[in-house]
This record gives C-alpha cells, structure tokens and sequence, in this order.
C-alpha cells in the first residue's frame, strides 16, 4: 500500500513539474529566458520547455502598440497656449533589451513621448503646428526614437492628433482669415480693371490710327442696339459735324435778322 501512494506521489509532482515547465509561446511573442537570473536566449513561438526553480521565462508581446498621449497644455514659441495630444506607434524588436534595459518599456516610452512632444511644441510656432503637421510628426518620431532604441524599441509613427486653441485666438484667427480673403478680392477686382483700363487704351489707339475703324464700331455699336429690341436709336456723330451746322445756322440767323 505504501508503495502505491509512493508511486502516486511521484506521478503527481512529476505531471507538476512537467506542467510548470511546458510553455507555449505564441506567434507575436517571445520568450525571453532568464536562468539563475541571467539572460540566457530568446524562446521563439511554438511548445518550449522550461526548467522550474532555476529558469524564469518572461513573455514579451512584439506586436504594433497604439499608445495615447495625454493631452497637455504647451506655449509655443510665439507664446500662444495649446492644448497637445498624439499617438505613438511603437513595437519590441529586441526583447532582451526590453527586459534587460529597462524597468517599464510601456510606461518608459510613454513618458519620453510627453516630454518630446511638449519639447518639439514648445519650440514650433502656432502657424507650423498648424500647418506644419508632418513635419513635427516626423521630429517628434525621430526623437522618441533615438532615445527608446536602446531599450529594443523601435517607434514606426507618431501623429499630433488634436490642437484646441482658447476662444480668443480663435476669434482672432477668423477676424484675420476674414481681412485676408476681402485684401485677395480687392487685389482681383484691380487687376481686373487694370486689364480692361489697358485694353480700352489700346483699342483707342488703333481706333485712332484708322478712321474706318471708328465707322465699323459705329455700325457695330447699331447692331447691337438693333437686337435688343429698342424703338429708340441714337446716332452718334462726329464734333466736326456738329460745328458745321451750328455755324450754318448761325449764319442764316444772321442773315435773316438783316
């Protein structure tokens, strides 16, 4: 009988101690094994065997992390006051150095990201932040990056995500928007009499230049007033004309007064 609890005994601690040593790592992770608290090497995916007591295998996740960055409020360089948000992509690509470099790697990265943000904000101007937007991610990207690098953390994209300004630089924004679109329409509406002022001067030119050219716009100008239905039609005549029947009537006044 005793014999027969020995043998119990035994099965059970070894289906513990086979238990406790299998571990399936799956596709998008690593292992990374650790024993008698040394780095050891990387356990790849699939079933691997774990020796208890003297191995500690920690699972690192290398897939794409989408991280928030709490909005903040940041003054520009042109000392306007913003408030700041973003999202950073990163992702583990070396999981020894993810475990061995440092404490946290999530929160890590997360705090590099709120201190690079207000630091690359801090030193842009509203219009850039504004308009500027990819090159700031860009910066903000190649920041984060430089620093998390060493701890096996590669960032593959950080976007400004939303910039809330105070009312009053609203107001102001749209009052100077406003000027901007009445100063472009004032300058249309002058070049546009500017062209027609220029080709009146040239018309008057060759107009000038041939005579004929005065009767045939006279004409022209008859046409026109013929087709828009008019019962009234006003003849223009040259100043010689005019001057010449004037002076015949005055000298028939004249001689009819003697």
């Amino acid at each position: 009988m005793e014999n027969y609890l020995v043998v119990i005994v035994v099965v059970v601690f070894a289906l513990i101690v086979i238990g406790n040593s299998v571990r399936v790592i799956r596709e998008w992770e690593r292992g990374v094994l650790l024993r008698f608290g040394r780095f050891d090497h990387i356990k790849m995916p699939g079933i691997r065997l774990v020796w208890p007591i003297i191995d500690k295998i920690l699972i690192i996740d290398t897939r794409v992390v989408t991280m928030d960055v709490p909005k903040q409020e940041i003054i520009t360089k042109d000392n306007v006051s913003a408030m700041v948000d973003a999202v950073v992509f990163f992702q583990v690509v070396n999981a020894e150095f993810a475990v061995t470099k440092v404490e946290n790697w999530v929160r890590a990265t997360s705090l590099q990201a709120q201190t690079s943000l207000r630091s690359v904000i801090g030193q842009s101007e509203l219009d850039q932040l504004l308009s500027e937007r990819e090159k700031i991610n860009l910066s903000l990207q190649t920041i984060i990056d430089e620093v998390t690098e060493p701890w096996g953390i590669k960032v593959t994209a950080v976007e400004v995500r939303d910039v809330t300004l105070p009312d009053s630089m609203k107001r102001a924004m749209a009052n100077q928007a406003e000027t901007e679109r009445e100063r472009r329409a004032k300058i249309i509406n002058a070049e546009g009499e500017f062209q027609a002022a220029q080709r009146l001067t040239d018309a008057a030119n060759v107009i000038s230049t041939n005579p004929h050219a005065m009767q045939l716009r006279y004409l022209q100008t008859l046409r026109e007033i013929g087709t828009e239905g008019n019962t009234t039609i006003v003849f223009p005549m040259p100043i010689d004309i005019v001057e010449s029947l004037k002076g015949m009537f005055e000298n028939m006044k004249q001689s009819g007064t003697e």
